[in-house]
């Protein structure tokens, strides 16, 4: 008689209402074995994503028949359906293909498939490739959702150190200020804004009134959020390009405070930053990086270097495909000859 295994799958976040519940799936498989005369092996029970085979227990099944060689009569690997087996069609074919080597087979005893057949192939095709839209479909619509809430300046994820997410009565969530942290990141961009003291000092400072352990990079991407001066930053997607949009939050510190930390930050080496309204911070080689537009497509100019053999060149340049680019040192020079030409009237030179 054939041996049969019986995987049994369920996600984190699939419910047992919609009978995926490992309880179901148990039944409905061992009913099976018993009608078809099948001998039952293993019993796999999975709480895991089906979008990869990097899963805990079938890692385990799949070591173990590596371990040796495949069975001359061959076993059934069995689920309920195929979407129990993969949500992920490039990896279903490989691991299909594998299990084959080892002798064997794998079967949705709710989508029964005879893998002889070629035409049954293009069955195949849409059972393992359905579950992978709707994984694709449903995060897209995550991701829209999170930006148009952005948009709306709807602050989403964990809120940062110093505030707090909320939820109303009616179950419509919010994000408030959270004492004593706020008060303690306030102290900590107003230090941090003096230049005095290096900012890991601030951070170890800002530890001991608070009594955590925040390390020195949370510690910095914090002095970067733009968060904290009411703002939120919209990152680039697709044709999008980042965007800082104005958030329904209350803000903790002024953008004024805000961009005095960035300036301190910037003089002590870190890397590039972005103000609120999305312009960068340049290194002093490029002033005009994200103000010049390109000549040819009419895209914000960056700026970048190159080795060449001798030395290094420096650029702005355009992103685009149009491939513009320009000497930043020339137009550095003709910028300054331009602004050369402009003179304060002497009652304004004296004010």
């Amino acid at each position: 008689m054939t041996i049969a295994d019986l995987y049994i799958r369920v996600s984190t976040d699939e419910h047992a209402d919609k009978g995926y519940s490992q309880r179901d799936q148990e039944e409905r498989l061992r009913s099976h074995c018993f009608r078809a005369g099948l001998i039952i092996g293993k019993v796999i029970f999975e709480d895991h994503s089906a979008k990869s085979f990097e899963r805990p227990e079938w890692k385990k099944y799949m070591l173990e028949f590596s371990r040796r060689k495949a069975e001359k009569e061959g076993r059934l690997l069995l689920f309920t359906k195929w979407d129990r087996f993969s949500r992920n069609t490039s990896d279903a074919y490989q691991m299909i293909g594998h299990l084959k080597k080892k002798n064997i087979t794998p079967q949705a005893i709710e989508q029964s498939l005879d893998l002889s057949i070629p035409e049954n192939k293009v069955l195949l095709a849409i059972y393992l490739s359905t579950p992978e839209v709707e994984n694709d479909r449903r995060a897209l619509n995550v991701t829209n959702g999170m930006r148009r809430a952005i948009k709306e300046g709807r602050m989403m994820g964990i809120a940062p150190y110093g505030y707090i997410n909320k939820c109303t009565e009616d179950g419509r969530k919010y994000v408030a200020i959270k004492e004593p942290e706020a008060s303690n990141i306030i102290w900590a961009f107003k230090q941090v804004a003096k230049g005095h003291l290096p900012t890991a000092i601030v951070r170890v400072e800002m530890n001991k009134r608070d009594g955590r352990n925040i390390s020195l990079n949370a510690f910095m991407e914090a002095l970067k959020n733009v968060a904290y001066c009411g703002k939120l930053l919209l990152r680039a997607n697709g044709k999008e390009e980042e965007k800082i949009m104005e958030g329904k939050h209350e803000p903790l510190i002024s953008e004024e405070l805000f961009m005095k930390v960035q300036n301190v930050l910037r003089r002590k080496g870190t890397k590039e930053l972005r103000l609120p309204g999305g312009k960068a911070i340049n290194d002093e080689r490029y002033p005009l990086r994200g103000i010049l537009l390109c000549p040819k497509c009419g895209n914000n100019l960056t700026a970048s270097g190159s080795k060449g053999r001798k030395k290094h060149y420096y650029y702005y340049h355009c992103s685009s495909a149009c491939g513009f680019r320009h000497n930043s040192d020339l137009v550095n020079e003709l910028f300054e000859n331009e602004l050369s030409k402009y003179e304060f009237q002497p009652g304004i030179r004296k004010i």
